[in-house]
């Protein structure tokens, strides 16, 4: 009797005591807790859910997971590869005694004026190719001048400014001889159809004295 008012508080406190020590788990639907996400599971999940990804009360924006917006577009060139440009303009052709004795005066009293018409094609934005004539004397041939030049030309970013050079030959139906033509020039477009350019060369004839061209005018791209 004595043995057994010893044993059973002994086994009762040893319940109490392994009770205490494993507890049973608590279920997610008693603890209504999700599990926290890794750092990697949340960004796999910003990236492949449609949706703003949610975690802890942030939301995960389109932008953070570097998809792009179709919705965006970057402003399109003003020069474009595949371009055709036609010209008109008027010029003005200086001797080589005027270039040598430069002044604005001399230009005005000496210089030839002249309209003209040109055509340009760009198979690339930084590479054409463009064929011009003008007339400076409309009681002897029609045309005076008729040339085509290798054109090179940088566009400036989106400012609409693009600088360009030119190399090139022609004819000259005055005087009945061929010449050489370097210059360069620069065209400033409003839009991407409408422009306008102004340019200078230098022109190299087989036998009369070498003289300068400037043209200035309106440029229509397509």
């Amino acid at each position: 009797m004595n043995l057994t008012k010893n044993v059973i508080p002994f086994y009762l406190a040893a319940a109490a005591l392994t009770s205490l020590a494993n507890p049973p788990p608590a279920s997610a639907a008693a603890t209504n807790e999700a599990p926290a996400l890794s750092l990697t599971q949340y960004l796999e999940l910003a990236q492949n859910d449609p949706e703003p990804a949610k975690a802890g009360g942030t939301q995960a924006s389109r932008s953070a997971t570097g998809k792009t917006d179709p919705d965006a577009t970057e402003p399109s060139s003003l020069y474009q590869p595949n371009e055709l440009s036609l010209d008109a303009f008027g010029s003005v052709s200086i001797g080589q005694h005027i270039i040598n004795h430069f002044s604005p005066r001399r230009v005005v009293d000496g210089g030839q004026l002249g309209a003209g018409a040109g055509i340009n094609y760009f198979f690339c934005r930084f590479l054409g190719f463009g064929a011009d004539a003008y007339s400076e004397n409309t009681r002897g041939v029609f045309i005076d001048h008729a040339s085509g030049s290798l054109i090179g030309r940088l566009p400036l970013g989106e400012s609409g400014l693009a600088p360009y050079v030119l190399a090139g030959g022609g004819y000259d139906f005055e005087a009945r001889e061929s010449f050489a033509q370097l210059g360069g020039g620069i065209e400033y477009r409003f839009v991407q159809h409408l422009g306008v350019f102004a340019d200078a060369r230098y022109v190299l004839a087989d036998h009369a004295p070498n003289y300068g061209l400037a043209r200035f005018g309106l440029r229509f791209s397509f």
